[in-house]
């Protein structure tokens, strides 16, 4: 079939349309521009492929679009993948899905984007369910015989022969497909972001830590729960309140529980006077119990949820209901977001529910495209209920799509499996989403630490009470370990601070999988054992046949450039961590490595093992109770680690209001030299006039490793 010619959609992004595409997509849903200023600072770069390579044919069911792969390629991205990271070899079937407990790519946030170690990106926008084979389908033509091979004898037989093209099913309608250039698979993963409006900055209180209370907790509970955080002198910012603060839940009515919450906007005012912002957990079908229904009713979906309804929230008319209602009895009273859940649906046996595909909307959507987009929906109407009011907010969402990146939520799954949990820290740093590895319950302490320890390294660090009611000191006997870490997560708020400003102006994650950060070859010398090929100490062997399998190193990442997280579960005190070239130090003990090498690692509990790169200036704050509220200025600590020279940079602004947008922010750049008698010095330079959050500054030189306490 002739293919029409890829037109430049922007500098390093190229544009395919195919068929006559849905009015709404991911892309014009969230009705973001590229950042085109930032884009075209980017290196040119063409995709490593020919364009008369990329085939398009008639199919069935639409078209089938497909690109050349090489033999040793690498896939990553496809949304928030909780059961792989490399996806070479395997089909992602697209589709929203609350349960992904098999490896089929279905999953909360199913992104038809893939990304190349080889430099590209290609994506489809589309509120459709979209099938990528991903170097899992063989052509005849395309078939080496000297490739098959006897199962009965042979021990390298492969039931996924290696493929030399992706595969992607593209609906029946059409749709606009892009391919984003490199050269490295983060200028893509940036081009992607940028693309789509750029990342997004939260608030400086959402970077703080979060506590959900038990479902029924009533206003008295509340109080007295964010009462024993001070008493504990363990730092909280937001307190988060389940399914009973509603009148009716499941469905819901959006209204508060009078005899739980007599006057909540009291409540809420009384909390954030001590600290403590609010948010409100909710899901999307409406009950007939509260005021919006009748209003709502004939602007919903032919189904229903839990009797529910469904709204149509492509009307305006029903995106003003829901915007107005909001507002008026929430974010007016002083509640600063959501916890937007359920907007995903289930196939379970004993647990289905949601609309189904057939479903019809007002609008002429259907139950399918309602569904893969639904989660955007409720992040775009609240973002925009916030932007409204020039105040930024940070939540949580169960469900999104494509163009997601400028959108202030995280996701987060009812599944709990803790190394799951890590590598969706990984996966969702490729196609431009945020995962929190929120910590609910434990089996035991141990259990209990090294989950408190993960969450506080991720996007949201947050324990979840709603079911049993536990809290950071329910363990005592490592309730300091806890401490510890939450005040350690709050001293680095500026550093975390910084690098969601460089995802919102660069398109650069703040939590990055090693494939940003190190090569497929640099991989290999490193499991080989170094530059120097010392004997490497991996045990990589397959337990079915013996041969070598290939380690994803999906267990760890790093938080922007200077810091390498690797984490331990229960039952492990040693690991092995990949380190990328150059000298490294961990970031509590002090001890020195040298890169471009694997290590093994021992971590007493009281430790997660964390390496800062040398030469790195990590901007700190202290560990206070709180994050300071906007106009509030406190002490900045610019640490220097290692034996060398180095930089940091440094953002802020105030830290609530979406007054960078008109300028009203800067950058900073810490430059530590050293003279001839080897002694460092700092200095700070930036914009004249003074930091909004920030009054005095102390330098600390040539550090080793962070000191325990700090003030």
């Amino acid at each position: 079939m002739k293919m029409q010619a890829w037109e430049e959609a922007a500098p390093g992004v190229w544009r395919l349309t195919i068929g006559d595409p849905q009015a709404i997509t991911p892309l014009t849903w969230m009705g973001v521009s590229p950042r085109t200023d930032a884009l075209s600072q980017k290196p040119a770069a063409q995709p490593p492929f020919a364009w008369e390579s990329i085939q398009l044919e008639e199919a069935r069911s639409g078209h089938i679009l497909s690109f050349p792969l090489n033999q040793t390629e690498k896939l990553y991205g496809a949304g928030l993948q909780l059961l792989r990271m490399n996806l070479r070899g395997r089909t992602r079937y697209l589709r929203v899905n609350s349960d992904p407990k098999q490896d089929t790519g279905e999953t909360h946030a199913p992104v038809p984007f893939y990304v190349s170690d080889l430099g590209y990106g290609v994506w489809v926008d589309t509120s459709r369910i979209v099938t990528i084979h991903c170097g899992s389908t063989l052509k005849q033509e395309d078939t080496d015989r000297s490739e098959i091979r006897n199962r009965n004898t042979d021990k390298g037989w492969k039931a996924t022969p290696i493929a030399s093209r992706v595969e992607i099913q593209i609906p029946v309608e059409g749709a606009d497909v892009y391919v984003f250039g490199g050269p490295t698979l983060s200028d893509v993963v940036s081009r992607y972001n940028l693309y789509c409006g750029g990342g997004v900055l939260p608030p400086k209180w959402g970077l703080g830590f979060w506590h959900r209370v038990p479902t029924l907790f009533n206003e008295e509970e509340v109080l007295e729960e964010a009462r024993q955080f001070r008493e504990h002198d363990i730092p909280c910012d937001v307190i988060g309140l389940e399914p009973g603060w509603h009148s009716h839940s499941y469905p819901v009515t959006y209204e508060w529980e009078k005899s739980r919450f007599p006057e909540p906007e009291r409540f809420v005012q009384q909390l954030k006077h001590n600290g403590f912002h609010v948010n409100l957990w909710e899901h999307p079908f409406v009950s007939p119990e509260t005021e919006l229904h009748s209003k709502l009713q004939p602007l919903s979906g032919s189904h229903t949820v839990w009797g529910g309804l469904a709204p149509d929230y492509s009307l305006p008319e029903a995106q003003q209901l829901y915007k107005t209602q909001h507002d008026e009895q929430h974010v007016q009273i002083g509640v600063s977001g959501y916890k937007l859940d359920e907007c995903d649906g289930s196939e379970l046996t004993n647990n289905s529910w949601m609309f189904p595909g057939h479903a019809k909307f007002p609008s002429g959507i259907d139950g399918e495209q309602m569904r893969q987009i639904y989660g955007l929906m409720f992040q775009k109407m609240t973002y925009d209920l916030y932007h409204s009011r020039n105040q930024r907010t940070y939540g949580l969402v169960r469900a999104s799509n494509g163009a997601a990146a400028t959108m202030p939520y995280v996701l987060y799954s009812d599944l709990y499996d803790h190394k799951q949990f890590i590598r969706a820290v990984c996966n969702s740093s490729f196609s431009g989403l945020l995962w929190t590895p929120e910590v609910r319950r434990a089996r035991n302490a141990e259990d209990w630490v090294r989950r408190m320890q993960t969450v506080c390294f991720s996007s949201l660090a947050m324990l979840n009470a709603w079911g049993d009611g536990t809290k950071p000191w329910s363990y005592p006997e490592v309730e300091g370990i806890i401490r510890h870490y939450i005040k350690l997560r709050m001293r680095l708020l500026p550093y975390l601070y910084s690098n969601f400003a460089l995802y919102r102006e660069q398109g650069i994650p703040p939590f990055r999988a090693m494939p940003f950060v190190i090569s497929a070859a640099e991989i290999a010398q490193a499991e080989a054992g170094g530059p120097d090929n010392e004997p490497s100490i991996l045990n990589t062997t397959d337990g079915a046949y013996g041969k070598k399998k290939a380690r994803e190193w999906d267990d760890q990442f790093m938080v922007g450039d200077a810091l390498l997280v690797a984490p331990l579960v229960e039952g492990e005190w040693e690991r092995d961590v990949l380190l990328p070239s150059g000298i490294w130090y961990g970031l509590e003990t002090g001890e020195r490595y040298t890169g471009g090498r694997v290590i093994r690692i021992h971590a007493s509990l009281e430790q997660i093992p964390v390496f800062v790169r040398s030469g790195s200036v990590i901007p700190m704050m202290p560990a206070l109770p709180h994050v300071p509220h906007a106009g509030t200025r406190v002490a900045l600590e610019l640490v220097h680690f290692g034996s060398e020279p180095g930089e940091g940079l440094l953002y802020d602004d105030d830290g609530e209001t979406f007054n960078y947008e008109k300028g009203e922010c800067g950058w900073w750049k810490a430059t530590v030299t050293q003279n001839s008698d080897g002694e460092f010095n700092g200095k700070l330079t930036g914009p004249d006039g003074e930091m909004p959050s920030y009054d005095s500054i102390n330098w600390r030189f040539a550090q080793t490793r962070l000191e325990a306490s700090g003030k």
